[in-house]
């Protein structure tokens, strides 16, 4: 490593911490109240299944639950390439979850929000390729907006009561 690269991580560590810098999830960062904190409501479907098993893979199952989060997702399926005998060869999956933390104790809303997304899948395999195909992109299109709802309760962490 050179003296210049050196001298700039120092800086910028230096910078950082000086601006009152400190990570979500350090042991005193806002989001580390999130940790373990949140029971997500009873999935219906296999997409919401996806969704709650995503966040519970990120953020740890609410035991014993502070917040908990509700709910709505919903996933649509459009064509958007037909070929030139009349066949759908490929399709996008369109998702959006409406979501709401509250606190258990109080029963106030801490927290509501929309975060929408897309995937896309090839349909011009065999109906059984076809078929995993969609639901490969029905977990990447899960993945995408848990990381968006993470993002955003990681954000508003620092307003919520310990």
């Amino acid at each position: 490593m050179s003296s210049f690269n050196r001298r700039f991580f120092l800086v910028s560590a230096a910078a950082l911490a000086g601006c009152g810098f400190e990570p979500a999830y350090g042991p005193t960062g806002a989001a580390s109240r999130l940790q373990n904190s949140i029971l997500a409501d009873a999935p219906k479907g296999r997409a919401a299944y996806l969704l709650v098993r995503q966040l519970e893979d990120r953020l740890g199952r609410g035991s014993p639950a502070r917040y908990g989060l509700s709910y709505a997702i919903t996933v649509d399926e459009e064509a958007i390439a037909i070929s030139s005998s009349d066949v759908t060869t490929r399709y996008n999956l369109l998702g959006s979850v409406t979501y709401a933390l509250r606190d258990l104790q109080s029963g106030a809303v801490l927290k509501t929000g929309k975060v929408d997304s897309f995937t896309g899948y090839s349909a011009s395999g065999s109906t059984v390729a076809t078929q995993a195909a969609k639901r490969d992109a029905e977990e990447r299109l899960v993945v995408i907006l848990t990381d968006q709802i993470v993002t955003a309760l990681t954000a508003a962490a620092s307003g919520l009561p310990v």
